[in-house]
């Protein structure tokens, strides 16, 4: 991707996706013992909130910055919500938008919205090229940090840890690098001349 090693003068690129959704889990309370000392066994209650969380990142590759956004759904007003939270984090230069081609961020209204922002442009990756998109690999750092072993009561924990991990992550960011660096060269301890 020529934008991630050759971008625009005076442009932020950002590359964008959505996680989830993240589905808060309820657990019964963990059963007590009896006064006589007999465990007492409850019946194991496992159930998923109707409550599902998508959580909206965008990667400026230019500093490892991330702005994410946590919404109820995955539709088209969230996603111009958030790219209204990505044009006001960048208020200089055109923003070029590398995400997948999902409905909602080609739908009419999507469309109609850019018009009036023609700040933000859309770079579409190929389909099934997922990992053309940087914010991929954010997101398996922001699953270790803000998902990993938790359990969420609800929305609004999600939202939190969410915060708190993207601020955390953001402290030590670096530029993200498009490609692997070169392999170091070894030198050999010894060379061997034979003669026949």
């Amino acid at each position: 991707m020529e934008l991630y090693t050759c971008p625009p003068d005076g442009a932020t690129v950002v590359c964008a996706d959505e996680l989830g959704p993240v589905i808060p889990r309820t657990f019964p309370p963990a059963p007590g013992w009896s006064p006589d000392g007999h465990r007492i066994k409850n019946e194991i209650d496992y159930s998923r909130g109707p409550e599902k969380t998508w959580v909206y990142g965008g990667l400026r590759i230019a500093d490892g910055q991330e702005i994410t956004m946590t919404a109820s759904s995955r539709n088209s007003a969230y996603y111009q919500q958030f790219l209204q939270k990505l044009e006001d984090a960048n208020p200089t230069g055109d923003i070029y938008v590398v995400t997948d081609n999902l409905s909602s961020h080609n739908s009419i209204s999507t469309r109609t919205w850019l018009e009036s922002h023609p700040r933000i442009r859309h770079v579409f990756i190929p389909v099934g090229a997922c990992w053309l998109n940087l914010q991929e690999g954010w997101w398996r750092i922001f699953r270790k940090a803000a998902l990993a072993g938790q359990s969420f009561a609800g929305p609004d924990e999600i939202d939190q840890a969410t915060r708190l991990a993207t601020s955390q992550l953001n402290a030590r960011a670096r530029p993200w690098i498009w490609g692997r660096s070169a392999p170091p060269t070894r030198r050999p301890r010894r060379r061997y001349v034979y003669r026949l």
